[in-house]
């Protein structure tokens, strides 16, 4: 994976960074146990400081989405659904409203909605096991 940022972007580097590998995670391009390149490396490629990359792993892995392993690096950790289905459907609901209220103010219909959805969701991949805790 190629990692870039923006630095006429108003977002911090970290949070472009974990964008970048949350969005290469879902697409299928990092699978799990993937091995990403390490702080020393990546922040002399990204010319940045360590400590943004440090920050970046620090927070992908709190949320679950890398793993560290002491003496071997930093890995694209197997999903996991810590939250119930209906914590997790009610989240949805809130970015999908938040969508909705863009494409209105966008002026898209629908339809225009509809087919635009449709054609992304091909880009990603989606688990074909879901988790029904409650």
């Amino acid at each position: 994976m190629k990692f870039q940022y923006d630095t006429t972007s108003r977002t911090p580097i970290y949070r472009q960074l974990i964008d970048q590998v949350r969005r290469a995670v879902a697409r299928g391009n990092l699978n799990p146990g993937d091995r990403l390149p390490s702080v020393r490396q990546l922040s002399r490629e990204l010319v940045v400081n360590p400590n943004t990359i440090a920050r970046t792993y620090t927070e992908l892995e709190r949320e679950g989405t890398l793993i560290t392993q002491q003496g071997r690096g930093v890995f694209v950790a197997e999903p996991q659904t810590t939250l119930t289905k209906k914590a997790r459907r009610e989240r949805l609901a809130e970015m999908l409203d938040r969508l909705l209220v863009e494409a209105v103010h966008l002026g898209f219909t629908a339809g225009e909605l509809q087919e635009m959805v449709s054609t992304h969701i091909e880009q990603f991949r989606f688990v074909s096991v879901s988790n029904d805790s409650s």
